[in-house]
């Protein structure tokens, strides 16, 4: 039986590997970890382990990693020093990381410099900022890819990567998105107690690398939303540098009837009132992978997506408050064509599955090599 330990730090992450995490339960091959730390203990961006305890995984860890400083490079020792330990304990056979995130790094460098296997989920995609120099480091340190399409694949061959370590297996998320097990959107807004019988999504992220800009930039969004005429659901930034001017700017927004402000969401509540909006704004992933997915209009802002917007007809603007403003005046006319994204069919899980149960893939060596073109 093989070990395999994931490790979760965010709820957009979380989202993606769920699926995954599943259906390796519910293999006998394998036993499941999972080591939970940063937003998921967070009170102010609404605790999300307990979104991870209802799924009832057998082996369930937590890990405080942000101390009061919570700048990137401690959270990042911090998570090292707690995950070594744990590693330590269980001694798995894989270590499962996704995307971007700082704590993705410090799974993947543990993982590495222990002699683990190290498996990364939707490496080889661009993003423009620090989370692509996280996300491209992190696919050195791993030893297996999982990668969402075949330009990914391509960009890991660029780096060096052997082409029998890379698997193209669709984003996990879409498994979730047309699963059968989604809430209506009766029930999404009773959850969640939203009275609007029309809405829109609104998420918007720090940029790390213009953390000197996001006062203005927060304070431009919120402007831009108060002085439009449509109704909003608002869902709390993720907790990298620069987050706090957003949650500031958003406390002008509470006393405004239109609009409905939560830390987070339950990722399938949240898919079926993405789903049922009238249009997303703002700068998260979701703008660029699942919306197109649902046929949502979006609004992009800013430069946290610019290499990821790869949809023709999303709304790019930039942060003033005017470019905002104009967007959200011809949003409601603008039309999505059917997409052309190729993020997977909706099978993630079981091409995973397929892959770790092949004795093959435990046989690679610790060792990696460059591959030249």
């Amino acid at each position: 039986m093989n070990k395999v330990l994931f490790l979760t730090g965010t709820r957009a992450d979380f989202g993606k590997i769920k699926s995954l995490i599943h259906i390796l339960e519910t293999h006998p091959n394998f036993e499941v970890f999972v080591f939970v730390t940063g937003m998921h203990l967070q009170k102010e961006y609404g605790y999300t382990l307990l979104e991870i305890e209802r799924c009832n995984f057998k082996n369930l860890h937590t890990f405080q990693n942000h101390t009061h400083e919570t700048t990137m490079d401690l959270t990042l020792a911090k998570t090292i020093e707690g995950l070594s330990s744990y590693v330590n304990q269980t001694a798995p056979d894989l270590i499962v990381v996704h995307g971007d995130r700082v704590e993705t790094l410090a799974g993947a460098i543990v993982g590495s410099l222990n002699n683990i296997l190290v498996a990364h989920i939707e490496g080889g995609e661009l993003s423009g900022t620090v989370d692509e120099l996280i996300r491209h480091s992190v696919s050195k340190l791993s030893h297996i890819h999982f990668v969402s399409n075949v330009e990914a694949k391509k960009r890991l061959l660029q780096m060096g990567e052997i082409k029998s370590s890379i698997f193209t297996i669709g984003s996990p998320d879409i498994d979730i998105m047309f699963s059968d097990d989604l809430p209506d959107i009766e029930t999404s807004k009773k959850y969640y107690e939203i009275a609007f019988e029309k809405y829109a999504i609104a998420m918007f992220h720090p940029v790390t690398t213009e953390a000197k800009f996001m006062k203005e930039y927060a304070e431009n969004f919120v402007n831009a939303l108060e002085k439009d005429h449509h109704n909003y659901v608002v869902i709390f930034p993720n907790n990298d540098l620069g987050s706090q001017f957003i949650l500031d700017a958003y406390h002008k927004l509470k006393a405004n009837s239109r609009f409905r402000i939560f830390p987070s969401l339950r990722f399938e509540y949240f898919l079926t009132l993405l789903k049922n909006s009238q249009f997303i704004i703002g700068n998260s992933s979701a703008g660029i992978r699942e919306a197109p997915y649902y046929g949502i209009p979006i609004i992009n802002i800013g430069t946290r997506q610019q290499n990821r917007a790869v949809i023709s007809d999303i709304i790019n603007v930039d942060y003033e408050e005017k470019s905002i403003q104009e967007a959200l005046k011809s949003i409601d006319l603008h039309q999505m064509l059917p997409t052309n994204c190729n993020f997977g069919t909706g099978n993630s899980a079981e091409l995973f599955l397929e892959t770790l149960v092949d004795e093959t893939i435990w046989k690679l060596n610790n060792q990696k090599q460059f591959r030249d073109i």
